[in-house]
């Protein structure tokens, strides 16, 4: 069975009549560059955010890049960030002249830990900026302990977990800035790039609002330097179709996700490849924006190819897309080797060799699901049924 990483005509074709009439009445209202359709849909998903203030963006990523300039980070100044991440995190902050500080992740939720970040600590560093992967929520409270000693400012980055909570509070909220992304992958996705950025302070809420508009107000009058980062009016109203469907979307996922964990975690003591679900901590929601296994070798693997890579040929083989969310940490890339040199960090670096995002959008169906689940056991089954010394690699792979 072909079972697709998302597909996402099967979240949009169901609205298709709703996003029609929005996509007609942003044609017929001639307004499609900001307006009321872009103000209330801020206002709508500020709210799910727990944030007083929502500024529409023009994509995740420039969500981050206004928040640091709002926030006046520039030439000479540090931001701490996760190396294990999507690389608009670190990007951004050396998009405005900064150094990304990189720091090491939790081998247990994947996010940045709380206790890497005061040894990279110097007189430069100006901000922190966690990453709530894949859905579930960095610890926050020691990281927002650790930047009001030092006087830090905190951006969420919340692109993949909108609508998580962390300890009863939204994500987004707890820090300087939140960011969102709604690419089309997300679990509330638009027909094309848009962002959100959300704060609970009104200063910088409205210098948010003038950089993403060239810093211009009135028209014409630029009091900073800014840029061109406008959320268009018909990707808020078609947004604002989807949005009452954000929690039906997240529980489908979640869903799924339990479902792959209740059969896959008895795999976890295979005696050639170790399959490790992900764990969903007690004080946080985990919306399962992606599924996220650790493939591991263990003694009796005996292969140069690593089990993750060999399992994903495997699904490959089998009509089965996965994803690898991210293959190279951020202190490893090429357009970073300027701002190093950076030291190891042994457990992101394990997590590039090892990490395999399985198929987990809400409208995947049981045999899909299914499918998956049969083919990561039949992958670990493989590997494992013969003895020590006769062992091959799982059939069909070089």
């Amino acid at each position: 069975m072909n079972v697709r990483l998302l597909d996402v005509r099967r979240q949009n074709l169901p609205l298709e009549q709703e996003l029609a009439e929005a996509f007609k009445r942003v044609l017929h209202s001639g307004r499609y560059i900001s307006g009321p359709e872009v103000e209330s849909f801020e206002q709508a998903s500020a709210a799910v955010a727990g944030a007083r203030f929502g500024i529409g963006m023009s994509s995740g990523t420039d969500a981050i890049l206004v928040a640091l300039m709002a926030l006046g980070i520039g030439p000479g100044d540090e931001v701490i960030c996760p190396s294990f991440t999507f690389f608009a995190t670190a990007g951004c902050i050396a998009r405005v002249g900064a150094r990304p500080v990189f720091a090491d992740s939790c081998a247990t939720s994947f996010n940045m830990r709380a206790d890497d970040i005061e040894p990279l600590l110097t007189p430069r560093t100006r901000a922190i900026i966690p990453v709530h992967l894949y859905g579930q929520p960095a610890d926050m409270d020691p990281i927002l302990q650790i930047a009001h000693r030092h006087h830090l400012a905190v951006i969420e980055d919340a692109a993949q977990a909108f609508g998580a909570e962390y300890r009863g509070r939204p994500v987004g909220s707890m820090g300087d800035f939140g960011t969102v992304s709604f690419f089309p992958t997300k679990n509330l996705g638009a027909l094309g790039d848009a962002g959100l950025l959300v704060t609970g302070d009104p200063a910088l809420a409205e210098k948010a609002r003038l950089l993403r508009d060239h810093g211009a107000h009135p028209r014409y009058f630029h009091s900073m330097i800014g840029g061109n980062f406008r959320l268009d009016a018909l990707q808020a109203a078609l947004l604002s179709v989807k949005l009452p469907h954000l929690s039906e979307y997240t529980a489908g996922r979640q869903r799924n996700a339990c479902e792959y964990s209740r059969v896959l975690e008895g795999l976890k003591s295979g005696k050639v490849v170790e399959i490790l679900t992900p764990a969903i901590l007690p004080d946080r929601t985990h919306i399962a924006n992606q599924y996220t296994l650790r493939v591991r070798r263990t003694e009796g693997w005996q292969w140069a190819e690593t089990p993750r890579d060999s399992l994903r040929r495997w699904l490959q083989e089998r009509g089965i897309a996965s994803e690898i969310y991210y293959p190279v940490p951020l202190h490893q890339q090429e357009c970073f080797r300027p701002f190093g040199p950076y030291p190891a960090l042994p457990v992101c670096e394990a997590l590039a060799d090892e990490v395999l995002s399985l198929p987990v959008f809400a409208e995947m169906s049981s045999a899909e699901l299914n499918a998956v689940s049969d083919a990561v056991s039949d992958f670990v089954y493989s590997a494992s049924q013969l003895p020590p010394g006769q062992r091959r690699q799982p059939t069909g792979l070089a």
